[in-house]
């Protein structure tokens, strides 16, 4: 017999299969062979199953909220054993921590019987282990601390330990320190020549301590407006900052989203390191002054306490780095000096962006070389020009060499 031929056999044989099956039973008739049908009958053991199973979650559940609040309290302080002490690796915030004291190696201590999370710890220190560094994004991304302290005993501080410490309005430094300083809660190394930190909500800090400070319900400060007749004033103590004259660079990631209109930038300024000036959206104005007197008061009284000002970055910088002024959306004008030999990555990116079919932001960029000078003189990373939607394409904006400065 062929294939074909026994495969139409066993297809004639299924169709002669004919189950009588009462009507009363065609849902509890069992097929010998097959096991009974369980329609509206509980399975064996069933309950007992689904017991073990509930119980079994439940445990599961259970040992990872216990795991999960044992790690919370283990890890609010991580350190790191070096050759000259400890490193604070990092902190995770229990949420009410709002002053950090950076000096000894520290854990966390609940009180039993104290259900309030306010209140139900105290923080313990070994005093004979001291923090002599601070590990990079240590604090990373914090929303609670307003008030960091530095013992004397640091050494040294990652640029990025303190990025994106959201509500950070003071960084404080013990005089004793030989490495460190603070100018007015802006973190400084000790002799002026490098500023490292200005904290994310310094401008908060700035409005309490001139007057200018006002709350809503829920705790968060309310901007003034630039149509209140105090704005211009305010925008004077609060939104404009006066960078030292000592200061030779200004630090990696030195202001990033801070809150600021106006920046003041000494001559003696030589660098400008990554993301100096990063996503500040306000930052309208970039101003640089040439003064015979040492200027070491942060807050702008008045351009005549600053000596020569000039719209500009400032006359003697050599170096801007990558992403410096990235997404500062609010500039109009830049000017590059004849000094810069060097200009990173992304420098300008994203200031210039189209808003009802006009450009605006940086639409060019002033350069005070001639064109084949500053191809000959200056390393210029990748895209350090900023573009533009133009039709289907990413456009580069202008750039005017030979550029007289702005007076």
């Amino acid at each position: 017999m062929s294939k074909k031929e026994k495969k139409r056999e066993i297809v004639d044989f299924q169709h002669d299969v004919n189950l009588e099956i009462p009507e009363d039973e065609i849902w509890t008739y069992q097929v010998e062979g097959l096991a009974a049908p369980h329609i509206g009958k509980p399975y064996k053991a069933f309950t007992l199953k689904k017991i073990v199973f509930t119980l079994t979650i439940v445990t599961a559940v259970l040992i990872s909220i216990y795991f999960s609040v044992r790690t919370i309290e283990k890890d609010i302080f991580e350190y790191k054993k070096t050759e000259i002490g400890y490193e604070l690796s990092k902190f995770s915030n229990i949420g009410f921590i709002t002053e950090l004291d950076i000096d000894f190696v520290s854990t966390v201590e609940y009180e039993d019987g104290n259900p309030d999370p306010k209140t139900n710890y105290r923080i313990i220190k070994e005093k004979e282990k001291a923090v002599t560094s601070v590990f990079k994004f240590a604090l990373n991304c914090d929303e609670k601390i307003q008030v960091v302290n530095i013992a004397e005993t640091v050494e040294f501080i990652d640029p990025k330990a303190f990025y994106s410490c959201w509500a950070l309005r003071e960084i404080r430094v013990s005089e004793n320190n030989p490495n460190y300083c603070s100018v007015d809660g802006v973190l400084y190394n000790k002799d002026k020549t490098r500023i490292i930190c200005w904290p994310c909500d310094h401008d908060t800090y700035l409005a309490e301590k001139y007057g200018w400070a006002e709350f809503d319900d829920n705790g968060f400060r309310i901007e003034m407006e630039a149509d209140n007749e105090n704005y211009e004033q305010y925008k004077k103590d609060v939104l404009t900052y006066v960078i030292p004259s000592s200061v030779t660079v200004v630090g990696e990631l030195c202001f990033n989203y801070s809150n600021m209109t106006t920046v003041y930038i000494p001559e003696g300024v030589k660098k400008i390191e990554t993301l100096g000036f990063y996503k500040i959206p306000c930052l309208a104005e970039i101003y640089s002054y040439k003064c015979e007197n040492e200027v070491t008061d942060p807050r702008f009284t008045g351009e005549e306490a600053l000596g020569e000002v000039y719209k500009s970055l400032p006359e003697g910088l050599v170096e801007i780095g990558s992403d410096a002024f990235t997404q500062c959306q609010n500039l109009t004008y830049v000017y590059i000096p004849e000094s810069v030999t060097s200009i990173g990555h992304h420098a300008f990116w994203d200031t210039v962006y189209k808003q009802d079919g006009e450009l605006r932001g940086v639409t060019k960029i002033n350069v005070a070389k001639t064109k084949e000078d500053f191809k000959d003189t200056v390393k210029e990373g990748d895209q350090w020009l900023p573009k533009y939607d133009y039709k289907l394409f990413k456009k580069k904006i202008t750039v005017e060499y030979s550029s007289e400065r702005m007076t």
